[in-house]
């Protein structure tokens, strides 16, 4: 089997870097420009991105972001564009955002720009799509034909975001060296298309390790809104180290539990990252990992207030039936539970989840 590695063709991060978009979109030959915008970017930051675009005498339109990221929305997207006027498409905003301009690139071969005004997903610099219903359950993965022409990260503006968000998408980021592992013990095909390299093994590695070591200064400084040094390393892990480590190290328990955990409408107030972080503690536990390493990850989550028990993620009390259909829905068809370097049941994800519910709660 081959190894891929896929990677934007430009990873840009700094401060200010709203007001450049309209000159980036100029290096990339593109004469008009269609961006979808959070509706909070677009209220506060908007005339900032439509002068970029003015300095450089280009077309914008500006859509604001509204509702799931769902194939019905991308085809209203798609429908609306005036093909002959735009050379790019812009996503600007947080993950859904992101995904809908991901996914109208794809459906019309138009370059797209991804810029993440928040670092809670490692999805900005992934050659994939998250689709889900118009109800908000996961619906599919959608491949794009390339990763994103780039990727710009203001970490002005990151720092500013609810702190949530940052450490959501630790939690996001936590997964990728424990699933990236898995794959490399399963030999398993990552999304890139082969099977994980040195390179991104490497960078998921790197990931882990910078989480541990400035996770918890990088939110203390977010909640300040200091852009400082430990939260622009944290937005590089959250976005481009795990954006690069899963997609090309590949998936494995966390994601499809977490997968699983969209059925029950009881943590639909739980961000990705969140449920992630949870389904990680849970793929250790189906592992059987050694202690030392599971003790690493609560007390990481602890320290940065993400859920390690069933009760923190909305769940308290919830019926074994419904824990059993999260399981279930985990080991479907073309889950990234068949990357595990061994056969996984429902049973045996249910139990895991009782595991880390369990674990969670103890003191140590």
């Amino acid at each position: 089997m081959n190894q891929v590695i896929y990677s934007p063709s430009k990873y840009i991060q700094g401060g200010g870097e709203i007001s450049k978009l309209g000159a980036y979109c100029r290096q990339m030959g593109a004469t008009g420009a269609y961006a979808i915008v959070d509706p909070y970017i677009l209220s506060t930051y908007g005339n900032d991105i439509v002068s970029s675009f003015d300095a450089e005498s280009m077309p914008l339109v500006q859509r604001e972001f509204k509702g799931e990221c769902c194939l019905k929305l991308v085809e209203q997207i798609v429908a609306d564009l005036d093909l002959n006027a735009t050379g790019v498409i812009l996503g600007i905003g947080g993950g859904k955002t992101l995904d809908t301009a991901k996914a109208v690139s794809r459906y019309t071969g138009l370059p797209v720009v991804i810029v993440p005004t928040v670092a809670s997903t490692d999805a900005p610099c992934s050659a994939l799509s998250v689709l889900y219903s118009e109800e908000g359950e996961f619906d599919r993965y959608l491949p794009l034909l390339q990763s994103p022409n780039a990727v710009i990260a203001d970490v002005d503006i990151i720092a500013k975001a609810p702190p949530r968000l940052l450490a959501a998408g630790m939690g996001d980021a936590l997964s990728t060296f424990f699933e990236a592992r898995a794959c490399r013990n399963s030999g398993a095909v990552t999304h890139a298309g082969g099977q994980s390299s040195i390179a991104a093994f490497a960078l998921a590695r790197a990931c882990l390790d910078t989480l541990l070591a400035e996770g918890a200064i990088a939110l203390e400084d977010a909640r300040k809104g200091i852009a400082s040094a430990a939260v622009g390393h944290i937005v590089e892990a959250n976005i481009y180290l795990s954006g690069i480590g899963f997609e090309s190290g590949g998936l494995a328990a966390a994601h499809a539990i977490h997968n699983g955990l969209t059925v029950l409408e009881e943590c639909r107030q739980m961000l990705h990252g969140e449920k992630v972080a949870f389904a990680t503690l849970a793929q250790l536990m189906l592992e059987h990992a050694a202690e030392e390493e599971i003790a690493a990850v609560v007390a990481f989550c602890r320290e940065v207030g993400l859920p390690v028990t069933l009760k923190e993620m909305g769940l308290s009390g919830v019926e074994p039936g419904k824990l059993m259909a999260v399981a279930q829905a985990s080991c479907e068809a073309d889950s990234p539970m068949a990357n595990m370097p061994f056969e996984v049941s429902p049973q045996d994800v249910f139990d895991a989840i009782i595991a880390a519910d369990r674990r969670g709660q103890q003191a140590g």
